[in-house]
């Protein structure tokens, strides 16, 4: 029995193609459900929630899609165990509903930011390879400065759960390569109860082919896709 992924559709999402797209090379057959469904389908694996501007990122970035419909069924999924990831407007999703710690706010440039950056794998988990690991990948946003207290900064270190952090293209973590101001260079952070949760900021499908210009993304999605078939 193959994979099953899902890319959950909120009102001004619009990385969900390219989403739905990546998790197909990765081996995994889609469906798209929408914020208003009150369940995952049968059998999924992975649940993802593409970037964007939910709602129009009114009140706050994923302020008004954290009370959606669906919300209840991605968090007794990851509660479950099952894997769950959030990118960019996703990963705002997840932190504004409680399926991961901190928060996103504006970025330190008070200014949408659309580049690509460098990001360096802090610590491994089922998303991510060995720590070090550089990758370069897109990102496009207004609010992606992440913002936690100190006691979890402490935590998400103490249990590994920093996965990503911006870097230079030779690897250094620097303020210069920080493009939003997050603390600590933060580009990721895993939760659940095995980090079969994750959220981050720049967007891996739109790096995981080589006519896109890179596929360093792609392994993202291979590495959770080859977690499930384990």
């Amino acid at each position: 029995m193959g994979m099953r992924a899902c890319v959950v559709l909120f009102p001004g999402l619009n990385a969900d193609a390219e989403m739905a797209r990546t998790l197909s090379l990765a081996g995994f057959d889609v469906t798209i459900i929408r914020h208003t469904d009150h369940s995952l389908p049968d059998r999924t694996d992975l649940c993802t929630i593409p970037g964007g501007f939910s709602y129009g990122d009114y009140l706050r970035c994923g302020a008004i899609a954290k009370v959606a419909p669906i919300l209840p069924a991605i968090r007794a999924h990851a509660d479950k165990g099952g894997y769950v990831l959030g990118v960019c407007n996703g990963f705002q999703i997840l932190t504004e509903s409680g399926l991961l710690p901190g928060a996103l706010t504006q970025n330190a440039g008070l200014r949408f930011d659309c580049r690509d950056i460098y990001v360096q794998v802090t610590h491994d988990g089922p998303f991510t390879p060995s720590p070090k690991t550089l990758w370069r990948l897109p990102i496009a946003h207004a609010e992606g400065c992440y913002q936690a207290s100190p006691d979890t900064l402490r935590r998400l270190q103490d249990e590994g759960r920093i996965a990503l952090r911006y870097a230079t293209a030779t690897g250094e973590v620097t303020d210069a390569a920080n493009p939003n101001g997050s603390v600590e260079n933060i580009a990721g952070v895993y939760g659940g109860p095995r980090k079969n949760v994750l959220g981050l900021m720049p967007h891996p499908e739109r790096m995981s082919e080589k006519v896109l210009g890179g596929d360093d993304g792609r392994v993202l999605f291979d590495l959770v896709a080859r977690a499930i078939g384990a």
